[in-house]
Order: C-alpha cells, then sequence, then structure tokens
C-alpha cells in the first residue's frame, strides 16, 4: 500500500505484490450517491462522473469500474434503474472506461454508483497525494460550487429550468481535462470536492501536509442561482454540518463578516456531487493551467494559496 486511509486522500494507491518498487500503481475507490436531478439518465451520469473523479484527483487513469445499485423495484420501475445504468455506461464510455460488472441490491432508497479501477500512467511515478502541497503554491479550483444548495432547490422545486442545466452540465463534466492539466504543470497534490465541501477537503491537504492557507472569498466560482437559493434557506444538512466541522479553524478577516462574505464561506463548506478539482501548484503553471480550462468552458479560479503552517496552528484557514 502506498496511499492508505491515513491522510483521507480520495483513493488508495497500491502496488502489485512482488512487482518491485518500478511495478504497476494501483488507484482504488469506490463512490455511490443519492438522486440529486430528476432524469434518471443525468443521475447515471452524474454519479458516474462523481466516482471516475477520485482517480484523476490522484493523479491517475480510470480503467474499469463495476455497477453499485441500491433500488427500491417495489417503488419504481425497473426502467428507471436501466435508464440510470445507460447513463452511467455512456459517461464511463466518454472517460474510456470499461464498465465490466457490478452488484444490485433491493433497497427502500436509491443509490447509484461505481467501484473504479485505475492506474498511475508509468511516467508519473508519484500520486498527488494530500501529503505533497508546498508551501507558497497557490489553489486552483476547476469547477464552480453549488450543487448541494441547487440540489436542495431542485427537491423543492425552487430551482429554475435554466439553474438545473448549468448545474448538471458541471457535474457530469469529467475531470479529465482538468487532472490531465494539473500534470502537465507540475501539480505536486490534489483532491476531488465532493461530501465535505471546499474547506473539508482542503482541510484534509492541511493537515496532511502541515500547512495554512489563505481562501480569497470573492474569487470562488459559484453556479448560478447559488447565493440565492442559499438565502431562500436551500442549504443542506450535510453542508451546515461541514462548516461546524471546521469552523474551529477559521480566522476571518474583518469583511469576512460581512452578509455575501459569510453566504460565500458557506457555499465553501456545500457539500459537493461531482464537483471540480482542488489543485496545488506553483503560481506561474496555475496562470496557463485556468487559461487553458477555460478555453475548454470550465470556471477555474485561483482561490487562494498555501502557507507555512506554525507549530500550533497545523490546518488553519484564514478567509478574506
Amino acid at each position: 500500500m502506498i496511499v492508505g486511509p491515513e491522510q483521507s486522500d480520495d483513493a488508495a494507491v497500491v502496488r502489485l505484490p512482488g512487482s518491485g518498487d518500478e511495478g504497476p500503481r494501483l488507484v482504488l475507490t469506490t463512490d455511490t450517491i443519492a438522486p440529486i436531478v430528476d432524469e434518471p439518465e443525468a443521475f447515471g451520469a452524474i454519479a458516474a462522473a462523481n466516482a471516475l473523479s477520485d482517480v484523476w484527483a490522484m493523479g491517475g487513469r480510470p480503467l474499469w469500474a463495476l455497477n453499485l445499485v441500491f433500488f427500491p423495484d417495489e417503488a419504481l420501475d425497473l426502467d428507471i434503474l436501466r435508464r440510470i445504468m445507460v447513463g452511467a455506461r455512456d459517461k464511463c464510455a466518454e472517460a474510456q472506461v470499461a464498465i465490466v460488472g457490478g452488484h444490485t441490491v433491493r433497497n427502500g432508497d436509491l443509490k447509484f454508483g461505481l467501484a473504479v479501477t485505475g492506474m498511475i500512467e508509468p511516467g508519473h511515478r508519484r500520486a498527488l497525494a494530500n501529503t505533497r502541497a508546498l508551501p507558497h503554491q497557490v489553489l486552483v479550483l476547476t469547477k464552480a460550487l453549488g450543487t448541494g444548495v441547487l440540489g436542495t432547490a431542485i427537491k423543492k422545486g425552487l430551482a429554475r429550468p435554466a439553474e438545473i442545466e448549468a448545474a448538471t452540465r458541471s457535474m457530469t463534466t469529467l475531470n479529465d481535462k482538468a487532472a490531465a492539466l494539473a500534470r502537465e504543470h507540475g501539480a505536486t497534490a490534489c483532491t476531488d470536492v465532493t461530501g465535505f465541501g471546499l474547506l473539508g477537503h482542503l482541510r484534509n491537504i492541511l493537515e496532511a501536509s502541515r500547512l495554512q492557507a489563505q481562501i480569497e472569498l470573492a474569487k470562488l466560482p459559484l453556479l448560478p442561482g447559488a447565493l440565492d437559493h442559499l438565502a431562500a434557506g436551500c442549504l443542506p444538512r450535510g453542508s451546515k454540518a461541514n462548516l461546524t466541522h471546521v469552523e474551529a479553524a477559521l480566522r476571518r478577516g474583518a469583511s469576512a463578516h460581512d452578509g455575501l462574505a459569510s453566504a460565500r464561506t458557506q457555499l465553501a463548506a456545500d457539500a459537493q456531487t461531482s464537483g471540480g478539482l482542488l489543485v496545488c501548484l506553483r503560481r506561474e503553471d496555475a496562470e496557463r493551467m485556468i487559461e487553458q480550462l477555460r478555453g475548454h468552458g470550465q470556471p477555474a479560479a485561483m482561490v487562494g494559496e498555501l502557507l507555512p503552517a506554525k507549530p500550533d496552528e497545523i490546518g488553519l484557514v484564514e478567509l478574506r
């Protein structure tokens, strides 16, 4: 085992027994989610993109996947499951990942996801693990925040069609291009922003690499409607729990207490589904990466900086 669960990384990285130090490095992960949109094909595509992302976050390439199905067949028609699996199949095909089997469980609540196996390419011997971030690198976020809030607004029937379309487009966008550019531009650490929110996943990097960070709230890219639906009370319970969990580690600048900054702080803790990558790399490389990602239509942004930590302040985050 090269990367295990100790530092809360996105996936495990292992070497085949007997293969030696230069042997293939496999990346192993699994993830399931509950429906966040109404359309079955879109839900399947989102679930697939969400699960595959963990491999890209480690600097690997996903290769094979197994479907994981939890389905209430007494309440829902099996055609819905077929459509979910079609959405996942098509998204995996886009990523050049083969679905080679899976497992189905009768369950009272619908959930769907994948168990994914990938590998670290031979030319990239080291994973982009949480322990490898460095002082004075900057943080690049590759997708907009707000899927937790928008998902709640969708469930309540409050989201506008254009907002649903933008959120779905973001969640079904694969992180393959972002991961390739992170490698190309010398990133040393990376995580995908999912259930723990931006702040929670960043906290894992900070604790593993013994660093602090400053986050520029005004630079966080947000999905259309995220601020409006947050103001209307559409912050999910998981997002509230995320903010509570990191609250003691936050040092807020003077401007972080006004209404807009406070809302952006809540969105920085919003539990994401199939969110973007948070990439640690040098400033000059980050600027080139952002320009290329924006050329692909992704709202990438430089959102903060990593700083050396004081001995008694490992993992603190300053918001400004």
